[in-house]
């Protein structure tokens, strides 16, 4: 096919990089050290017809660029980059395949897979080292040239103070697609998400912050579409500026715009996951799409003396190469637009590890760590490490520099052991309780910087914690091999769905049991959406690929018992109102001013002060704490709030028979009312207790109390 040009093309600009609509026309460039061409071909408003093939007329520091006079947003536009084809060292050009921008704003229509999508021709005795010349338009999406203006009015990022959050982890598609209340032709979508129904929802519960799985355009792995799957969770990055087109009900960008200023006029942050360690490339084996037809020896870490094959710290084929200056450029002005063009309030950093591997080790003082510690925009967003990756000395739990949180999964492990009923965890749980300052607590940082969860989209949900041992991922037809095996769980009793009323109770008190130790401890909590209504994955512990009710949210589950929804608002209610629960520095076990009890005391079941000796049982499985109602934060009266938190009990016991407390004294006057007691259904007793009292805390219960002066002394 000849290709005319049919409109005028100037030089343009290096910068910025991607499609840039001016009011006038549109800039292109495109970033490719060793590409020899580069063209531009334009599509119909369909994306199936090829208009025209432009090649860029300039080549100006490694940057490939061109202005259409005549471009407009709405524009469709892929690539095609001339270069060696030489896999030995490095070299995958391939100019047959059509290649997605990676700085492109919006994706049009989704992949469609055949064998044309691979550089080399499957087969082939040397496969790689082959060259396939299929063109492989027709099955390609293609970018969008989009015109980023809206009117965003007086919205700005809401800047919660990190340790008064309530971070909520959510799938835009999952949360909304079952939700009767949410208008069906938005179900499943930005739009959806930020309907009236949704953030009612969210606001009634007391969220602070919603943190969304992938968002960024990502690909279905073409061995899950020949199982008729498909990649649900999004962790298969392909464009890092362009939002996902199955998650917009319309073609506009504006849509995720006012998602995010619904959900900050209701006071809830919008924090991204995000997957910069890798991209949907896969391996040397793997399709050419964008990166690896554009420079794969700048955009992939390739093993020094083997660069045919690709370096895999993350268990997806390939690493990006964020040692690159252009490569981490990349990053840095993705991160940056989602903050300073959509608003967005921080972001969870997939397997970060990676992002911060030197030399195949992981660095603190890495170009990107430092990269986003001095810059004045990021520096201040919410950031939020996923601290470990599948390559060597990958775990890094408590090594992010300060200024970043870090998700604790020591904290989701020993909270599921101890209700348990495991051995040997009482002192674990009392780090994990009051911030794990042991793990997290160097140079400065403060209780926020562990993000404490019991659930993550990674594993069971709560509803299937109390009810499996076993994972049970059949349905992801990989033979039950895929998920963790370790996962801590208790069925209660029966495995799965059951009938029996004590079991049933028992696994509500459990969940409540959960609840309350998260929503009650120091640092940064993170709920699973989902887990207030019962939902389950009926066992699966990895439902990446379940775009099914197996992985989507049931809002109105037959399981559920009790509510669960309004037990988590209480607490929620109960963390925000006290600050006791929400310390910005660590507890120190001292004294307080003007008062006669510490900070923090530790309590065995007579009353008195937990020993050495004590904390070295191992058959010790309950444990009290008396919060001695200071707040920690010398500004918190400028904030309004009294000077002095009120004092609480906290009682929990996970024998499996009760447990009888003897309340302590907080001081000289006190009465202690009980304010939550997760046995179920809770057993009618008397609210107020006078100290000295002994408390009878039901098997694999949690009670907590608030001290109450008494109006006539003792």
């Amino acid at each position: 096919m000849q290709h005319r040009r049919r409109v005028p093309v100037w030089p343009g600009r290096p910068y910025p990089l991607g499609a840039t609509w001016d009011g006038k026309g549109v800039n292109f460039a495109l970033f490719s050290a060793h590409a020899e061409r580069v063209d531009l071909c334009l599509f119909d408003a369909r994306g199936r017809r090829e208009l025209e093939r432009i090649t860029l007329p300039e080549y100006t520091d490694q940057v490939w660029h061109g202005y259409l006079p005549e471009g407009r947003p709405g524009m469709l536009y892929g690539y095609r980059v001339y270069g060696p084809y030489d896999p030995l060292h490095g070299h995958r050009f391939n100019h047959n395949k059509l290649l997605l921008d990676p700085y492109a704003k919006m994706l049009y229509g989704h992949i469609r897979w055949s064998d044309a999508h691979y550089g080399y021709r499957i087969g082939a005795p040397r496969e790689d080292l082959s060259f396939d010349r299929r063109d492989n338009a027709s099955g390609m999406p293609k970018c969008v040239v989009v015109d980023t203006a809206f009117t965003w009015g007086d919205d700005r990022r809401l800047l919660h103070r990190w340790h008064e959050s309530i971070i909520y982890e959510a799938h835009v598609r999952g949360l909304t697609i079952q939700n009767e209340r949410v208008p069906a032709h938005l179900r499943g979508t930005f739009a959806g998400l930020g309907s009236a129904a949704m953030i009612e929802h969210l606001n009634d519960l007391g969220i602070t912050a919603v943190e969304l799985l992938p968002v960024h355009a990502f690909v279905d792995d073409r061995t899950l579409i020949a199982k008729r799957l498909r990649n649900y969770w999004g962790y298969n990055s392909i464009g890092f500026f362009a939002p996902e087109p199955r998650y917009m009900a319309t073609r506009d960008l504006g849509e995720f715009k006012t998602m995010v200023k619904n959900l900050h006029e209701a006071g809830i942050e919008v924090i991204l996951d995000v997957v910069y360690n890798h991209t949907a490339e896969g391996n040397e084996l793997g399709p050419t799409l964008s990166f690896r037809g554009i420079d794969n020896k700048s955009y992939y870490k390739l093993p020094h003396g083997s660069e045919r094959h690709t370096m895999d710290f993350t268990g997806c084929g390939n690493t990006l190469n964020l040692e690159h200056p252009r490569v981490l450029q990349m990053v840095l002005d993705s991160l940056r637009y989602w903050v300073a063009e959509m608003h967005v309030d921080g972001f969870r950093f997939d397997l970060a590890t990676t992002l911060a591997r030197t030399d195949g080790g992981f660095l603190r003082s890495s170009n990107f760590l430092a990269s986003i510690g001095q810059d004045p925009l990021l520096a201040r967003v919410k950031l939020i490490a996923e601290p470990w990756d599948l390559g060597a000395d990958g775990y890094q739990l408590g090594n992010f520099p300060p200024g970043w949180s870090e998700w604790n999964d020591q904290y989701r492990d020993t909270v599921r052991r101890f209700w348990q009923g495991a051995d040997g965890t009482v002192g674990a749980l009392a780090s994990r309780l009051t911030g794990s300052s042991e793990i997290v607590g160097r140079e400065g940082r403060r209780p926020r910087a562990s993000v404490n969860f019991v659930t993550a989209h990674d594993g069971f949900t709560l509803m299937d914690l109390v009810s499996y041992n076993e994972k049970h991922n059949d349905a992801n037809l990989e033979d039950n091999r895929d998920g963790i095996n370790q996962n801590y769980s208790w069925n209660c009793g029966a495995e799965g769905p059951t009938d029996d009323p004590g079991i049933r109770n028992l696994r509500t008190q459990q969940r409540r049991n959960f609840i309350a130790t998260l929503l009650l401890s120091q640092g940064l909590p993170m709920l699973l959406a989902g887990d207030e209504l019962g939902n389950s994955q009926r066992g699966n512990n990895n439902a990446y690929c379940q775009d099914n009710p197996i992985g989507w949210i049931d809002w109105h589950n037959p399981e559920e018992e009790g509510d669960l929804f309004e037990f988590t608002r209480s607490l929620i209610r109960l963390r925000l109102a006290h600050p006791v629960f929400r310390r910005p520095r660590f507890f120190h076990g001292k004294m307080m001013p003007h008062m006669q009890i510490k900070d923090i005391t530790w309590l065995k079941p007579d009353g008195s002060e937990m020993t050495a000796e004590d904390w070295r049982d191992s058959g010790t499985r309950t444990l009290g704490l008396l919060l001695g109602g200071d707040p920690g934060d010398e500004f918190i009266s400028l904030l309004g709030y009294p000077e002095r938190d009120d004092s609480f009990l906290l009682l929990l016991n996970a024998h499996d028979h009760p447990v009888a407390y003897v309340l302590p004294a907080a001081d000289q006057r006190v009465l202690w009312e009980k304010l939550i007691e997760t046995t179920w259904p809770e057993p009618p007793a008397e609210r107020l207790y006078r100290a000295g009292e002994s408390f009878e805390v039901a098997r694999r219960a949690m009670v907590v109390f608030i001290a109450r002066a008494h109006p006539g002394g003792w």
